[in-house]
């Protein structure tokens, strides 16, 4: 595969089949960038067409899953993320775009073909946890913890991130999670099924590639319907597309933090 700035791609030498994907931004505590969008939705692509390929961990470099959405850089950066300045430039179509790429990272991980492990080594923030509810299995370090943080930073959470959030967490944890913004523990996350497995610090890449190797000694075409048939129906129970509209969500919440700005208000 191809070599990228923000993102390590390997093939597992023991385990044929098996290709780890790793946010390597450790510097930012491996936090989303537009380039690392870009990135993802591109190795995406390049794993929805390898037949090779059967499984698919997603892990943190450092001490860190992902700090979420990278919400520095300046207005002329062209890697500029969503919501990085209150100046967004004046068109809207490119705004509503920028504020799209998330939702395009979310849905092209959700759309791969292999299993998808998230193999949690350290904190889980915003975008991060949104990227997480994607993948099929979950496995976290009992060091590691989460937070959905948009709601105190005067943003909505979007990403289509409410109907993954839902069918993972349901209904009334998802509400308290996302309006509340209160941070949970790994243990939470397994009482409340958001992760399948909590294991001893430093070990959620091993136990991740663990799970790999049962999972590859499967029969392929069996546990690729499995899989298959598994993502039709969390589609079903609450389909991602009802909120098709994150990406306006986005940009009025940078419109309205622009007009508090200009009121003399600190907020947004």
């Amino acid at each position: 595969m191809a070599e990228y700035e923000t993102l390590l791609v390997e093939r597992d030498a023991e385990l044929p089949g098996l290709v780890t994907v790793t946010l390597h931004r450790p510097e930012k505590l491996n936090a989303i960038s537009g380039r690392m969008h870009r990135e993802l939705q591109e190795v995406c692509r390049e794993l929805a067409d390898d037949a090779e390929a059967r499984v698919v961990i997603l892990t943190g470099a450092g001490r860190a899953f992902s700090a979420g959405a990278d919400l520095g850089g300046s207005a002329s950066d062209p890697n500029r993320p969503p919501l990085a300045t209150l100046q967004a430039e004046r068109s809207p179509l490119r705004e509503r775009l920028r504020a799209s790429q998330g939702n395009r990272t979310a849905a092209a991980l959700e759309g791969l073909p292999q299993v998808t492990i998230g193999a949690v080594n350290g904190l889980a923030i915003g975008g991060a946890v949104v990227l997480l509810a994607c993948l099929d299995l979950r496995i976290a370090a009992a060091t590691a913890w989460f937070s959905i943080p948009e709601v105190d930073l005067d943003i909505p959470l979007t990403w289509n991130a409410l109907p993954r959030l839902m069918r993972e967490l349901g209904p009334a944890r998802t509400r308290e999670l996302v309006m509340t913004c209160e941070r949970f523990t790994a243990e939470q996350a397994l009482a409340w099924g958001f992760v399948n497995r909590v294991v001893p610090e430093g070990e959620a890449l091993a136990a991740a590639r663990e799970l790999a190797r049962q999972l590859l000694a499967k029969d392929p075409m069996a546990l690729a319907l499995t899989k298959s048939t598994c993502a039709a129906l969390a589609d079903a129970m609450v389909p991602a597309h009802v909120t098709h509209s994150d990406p306006d969500y986005l940009v009025l919440a940078r419109l309205l933090a622009q007009e508090r700005g200009g009121r003399g208000s600190t907020g947004g």
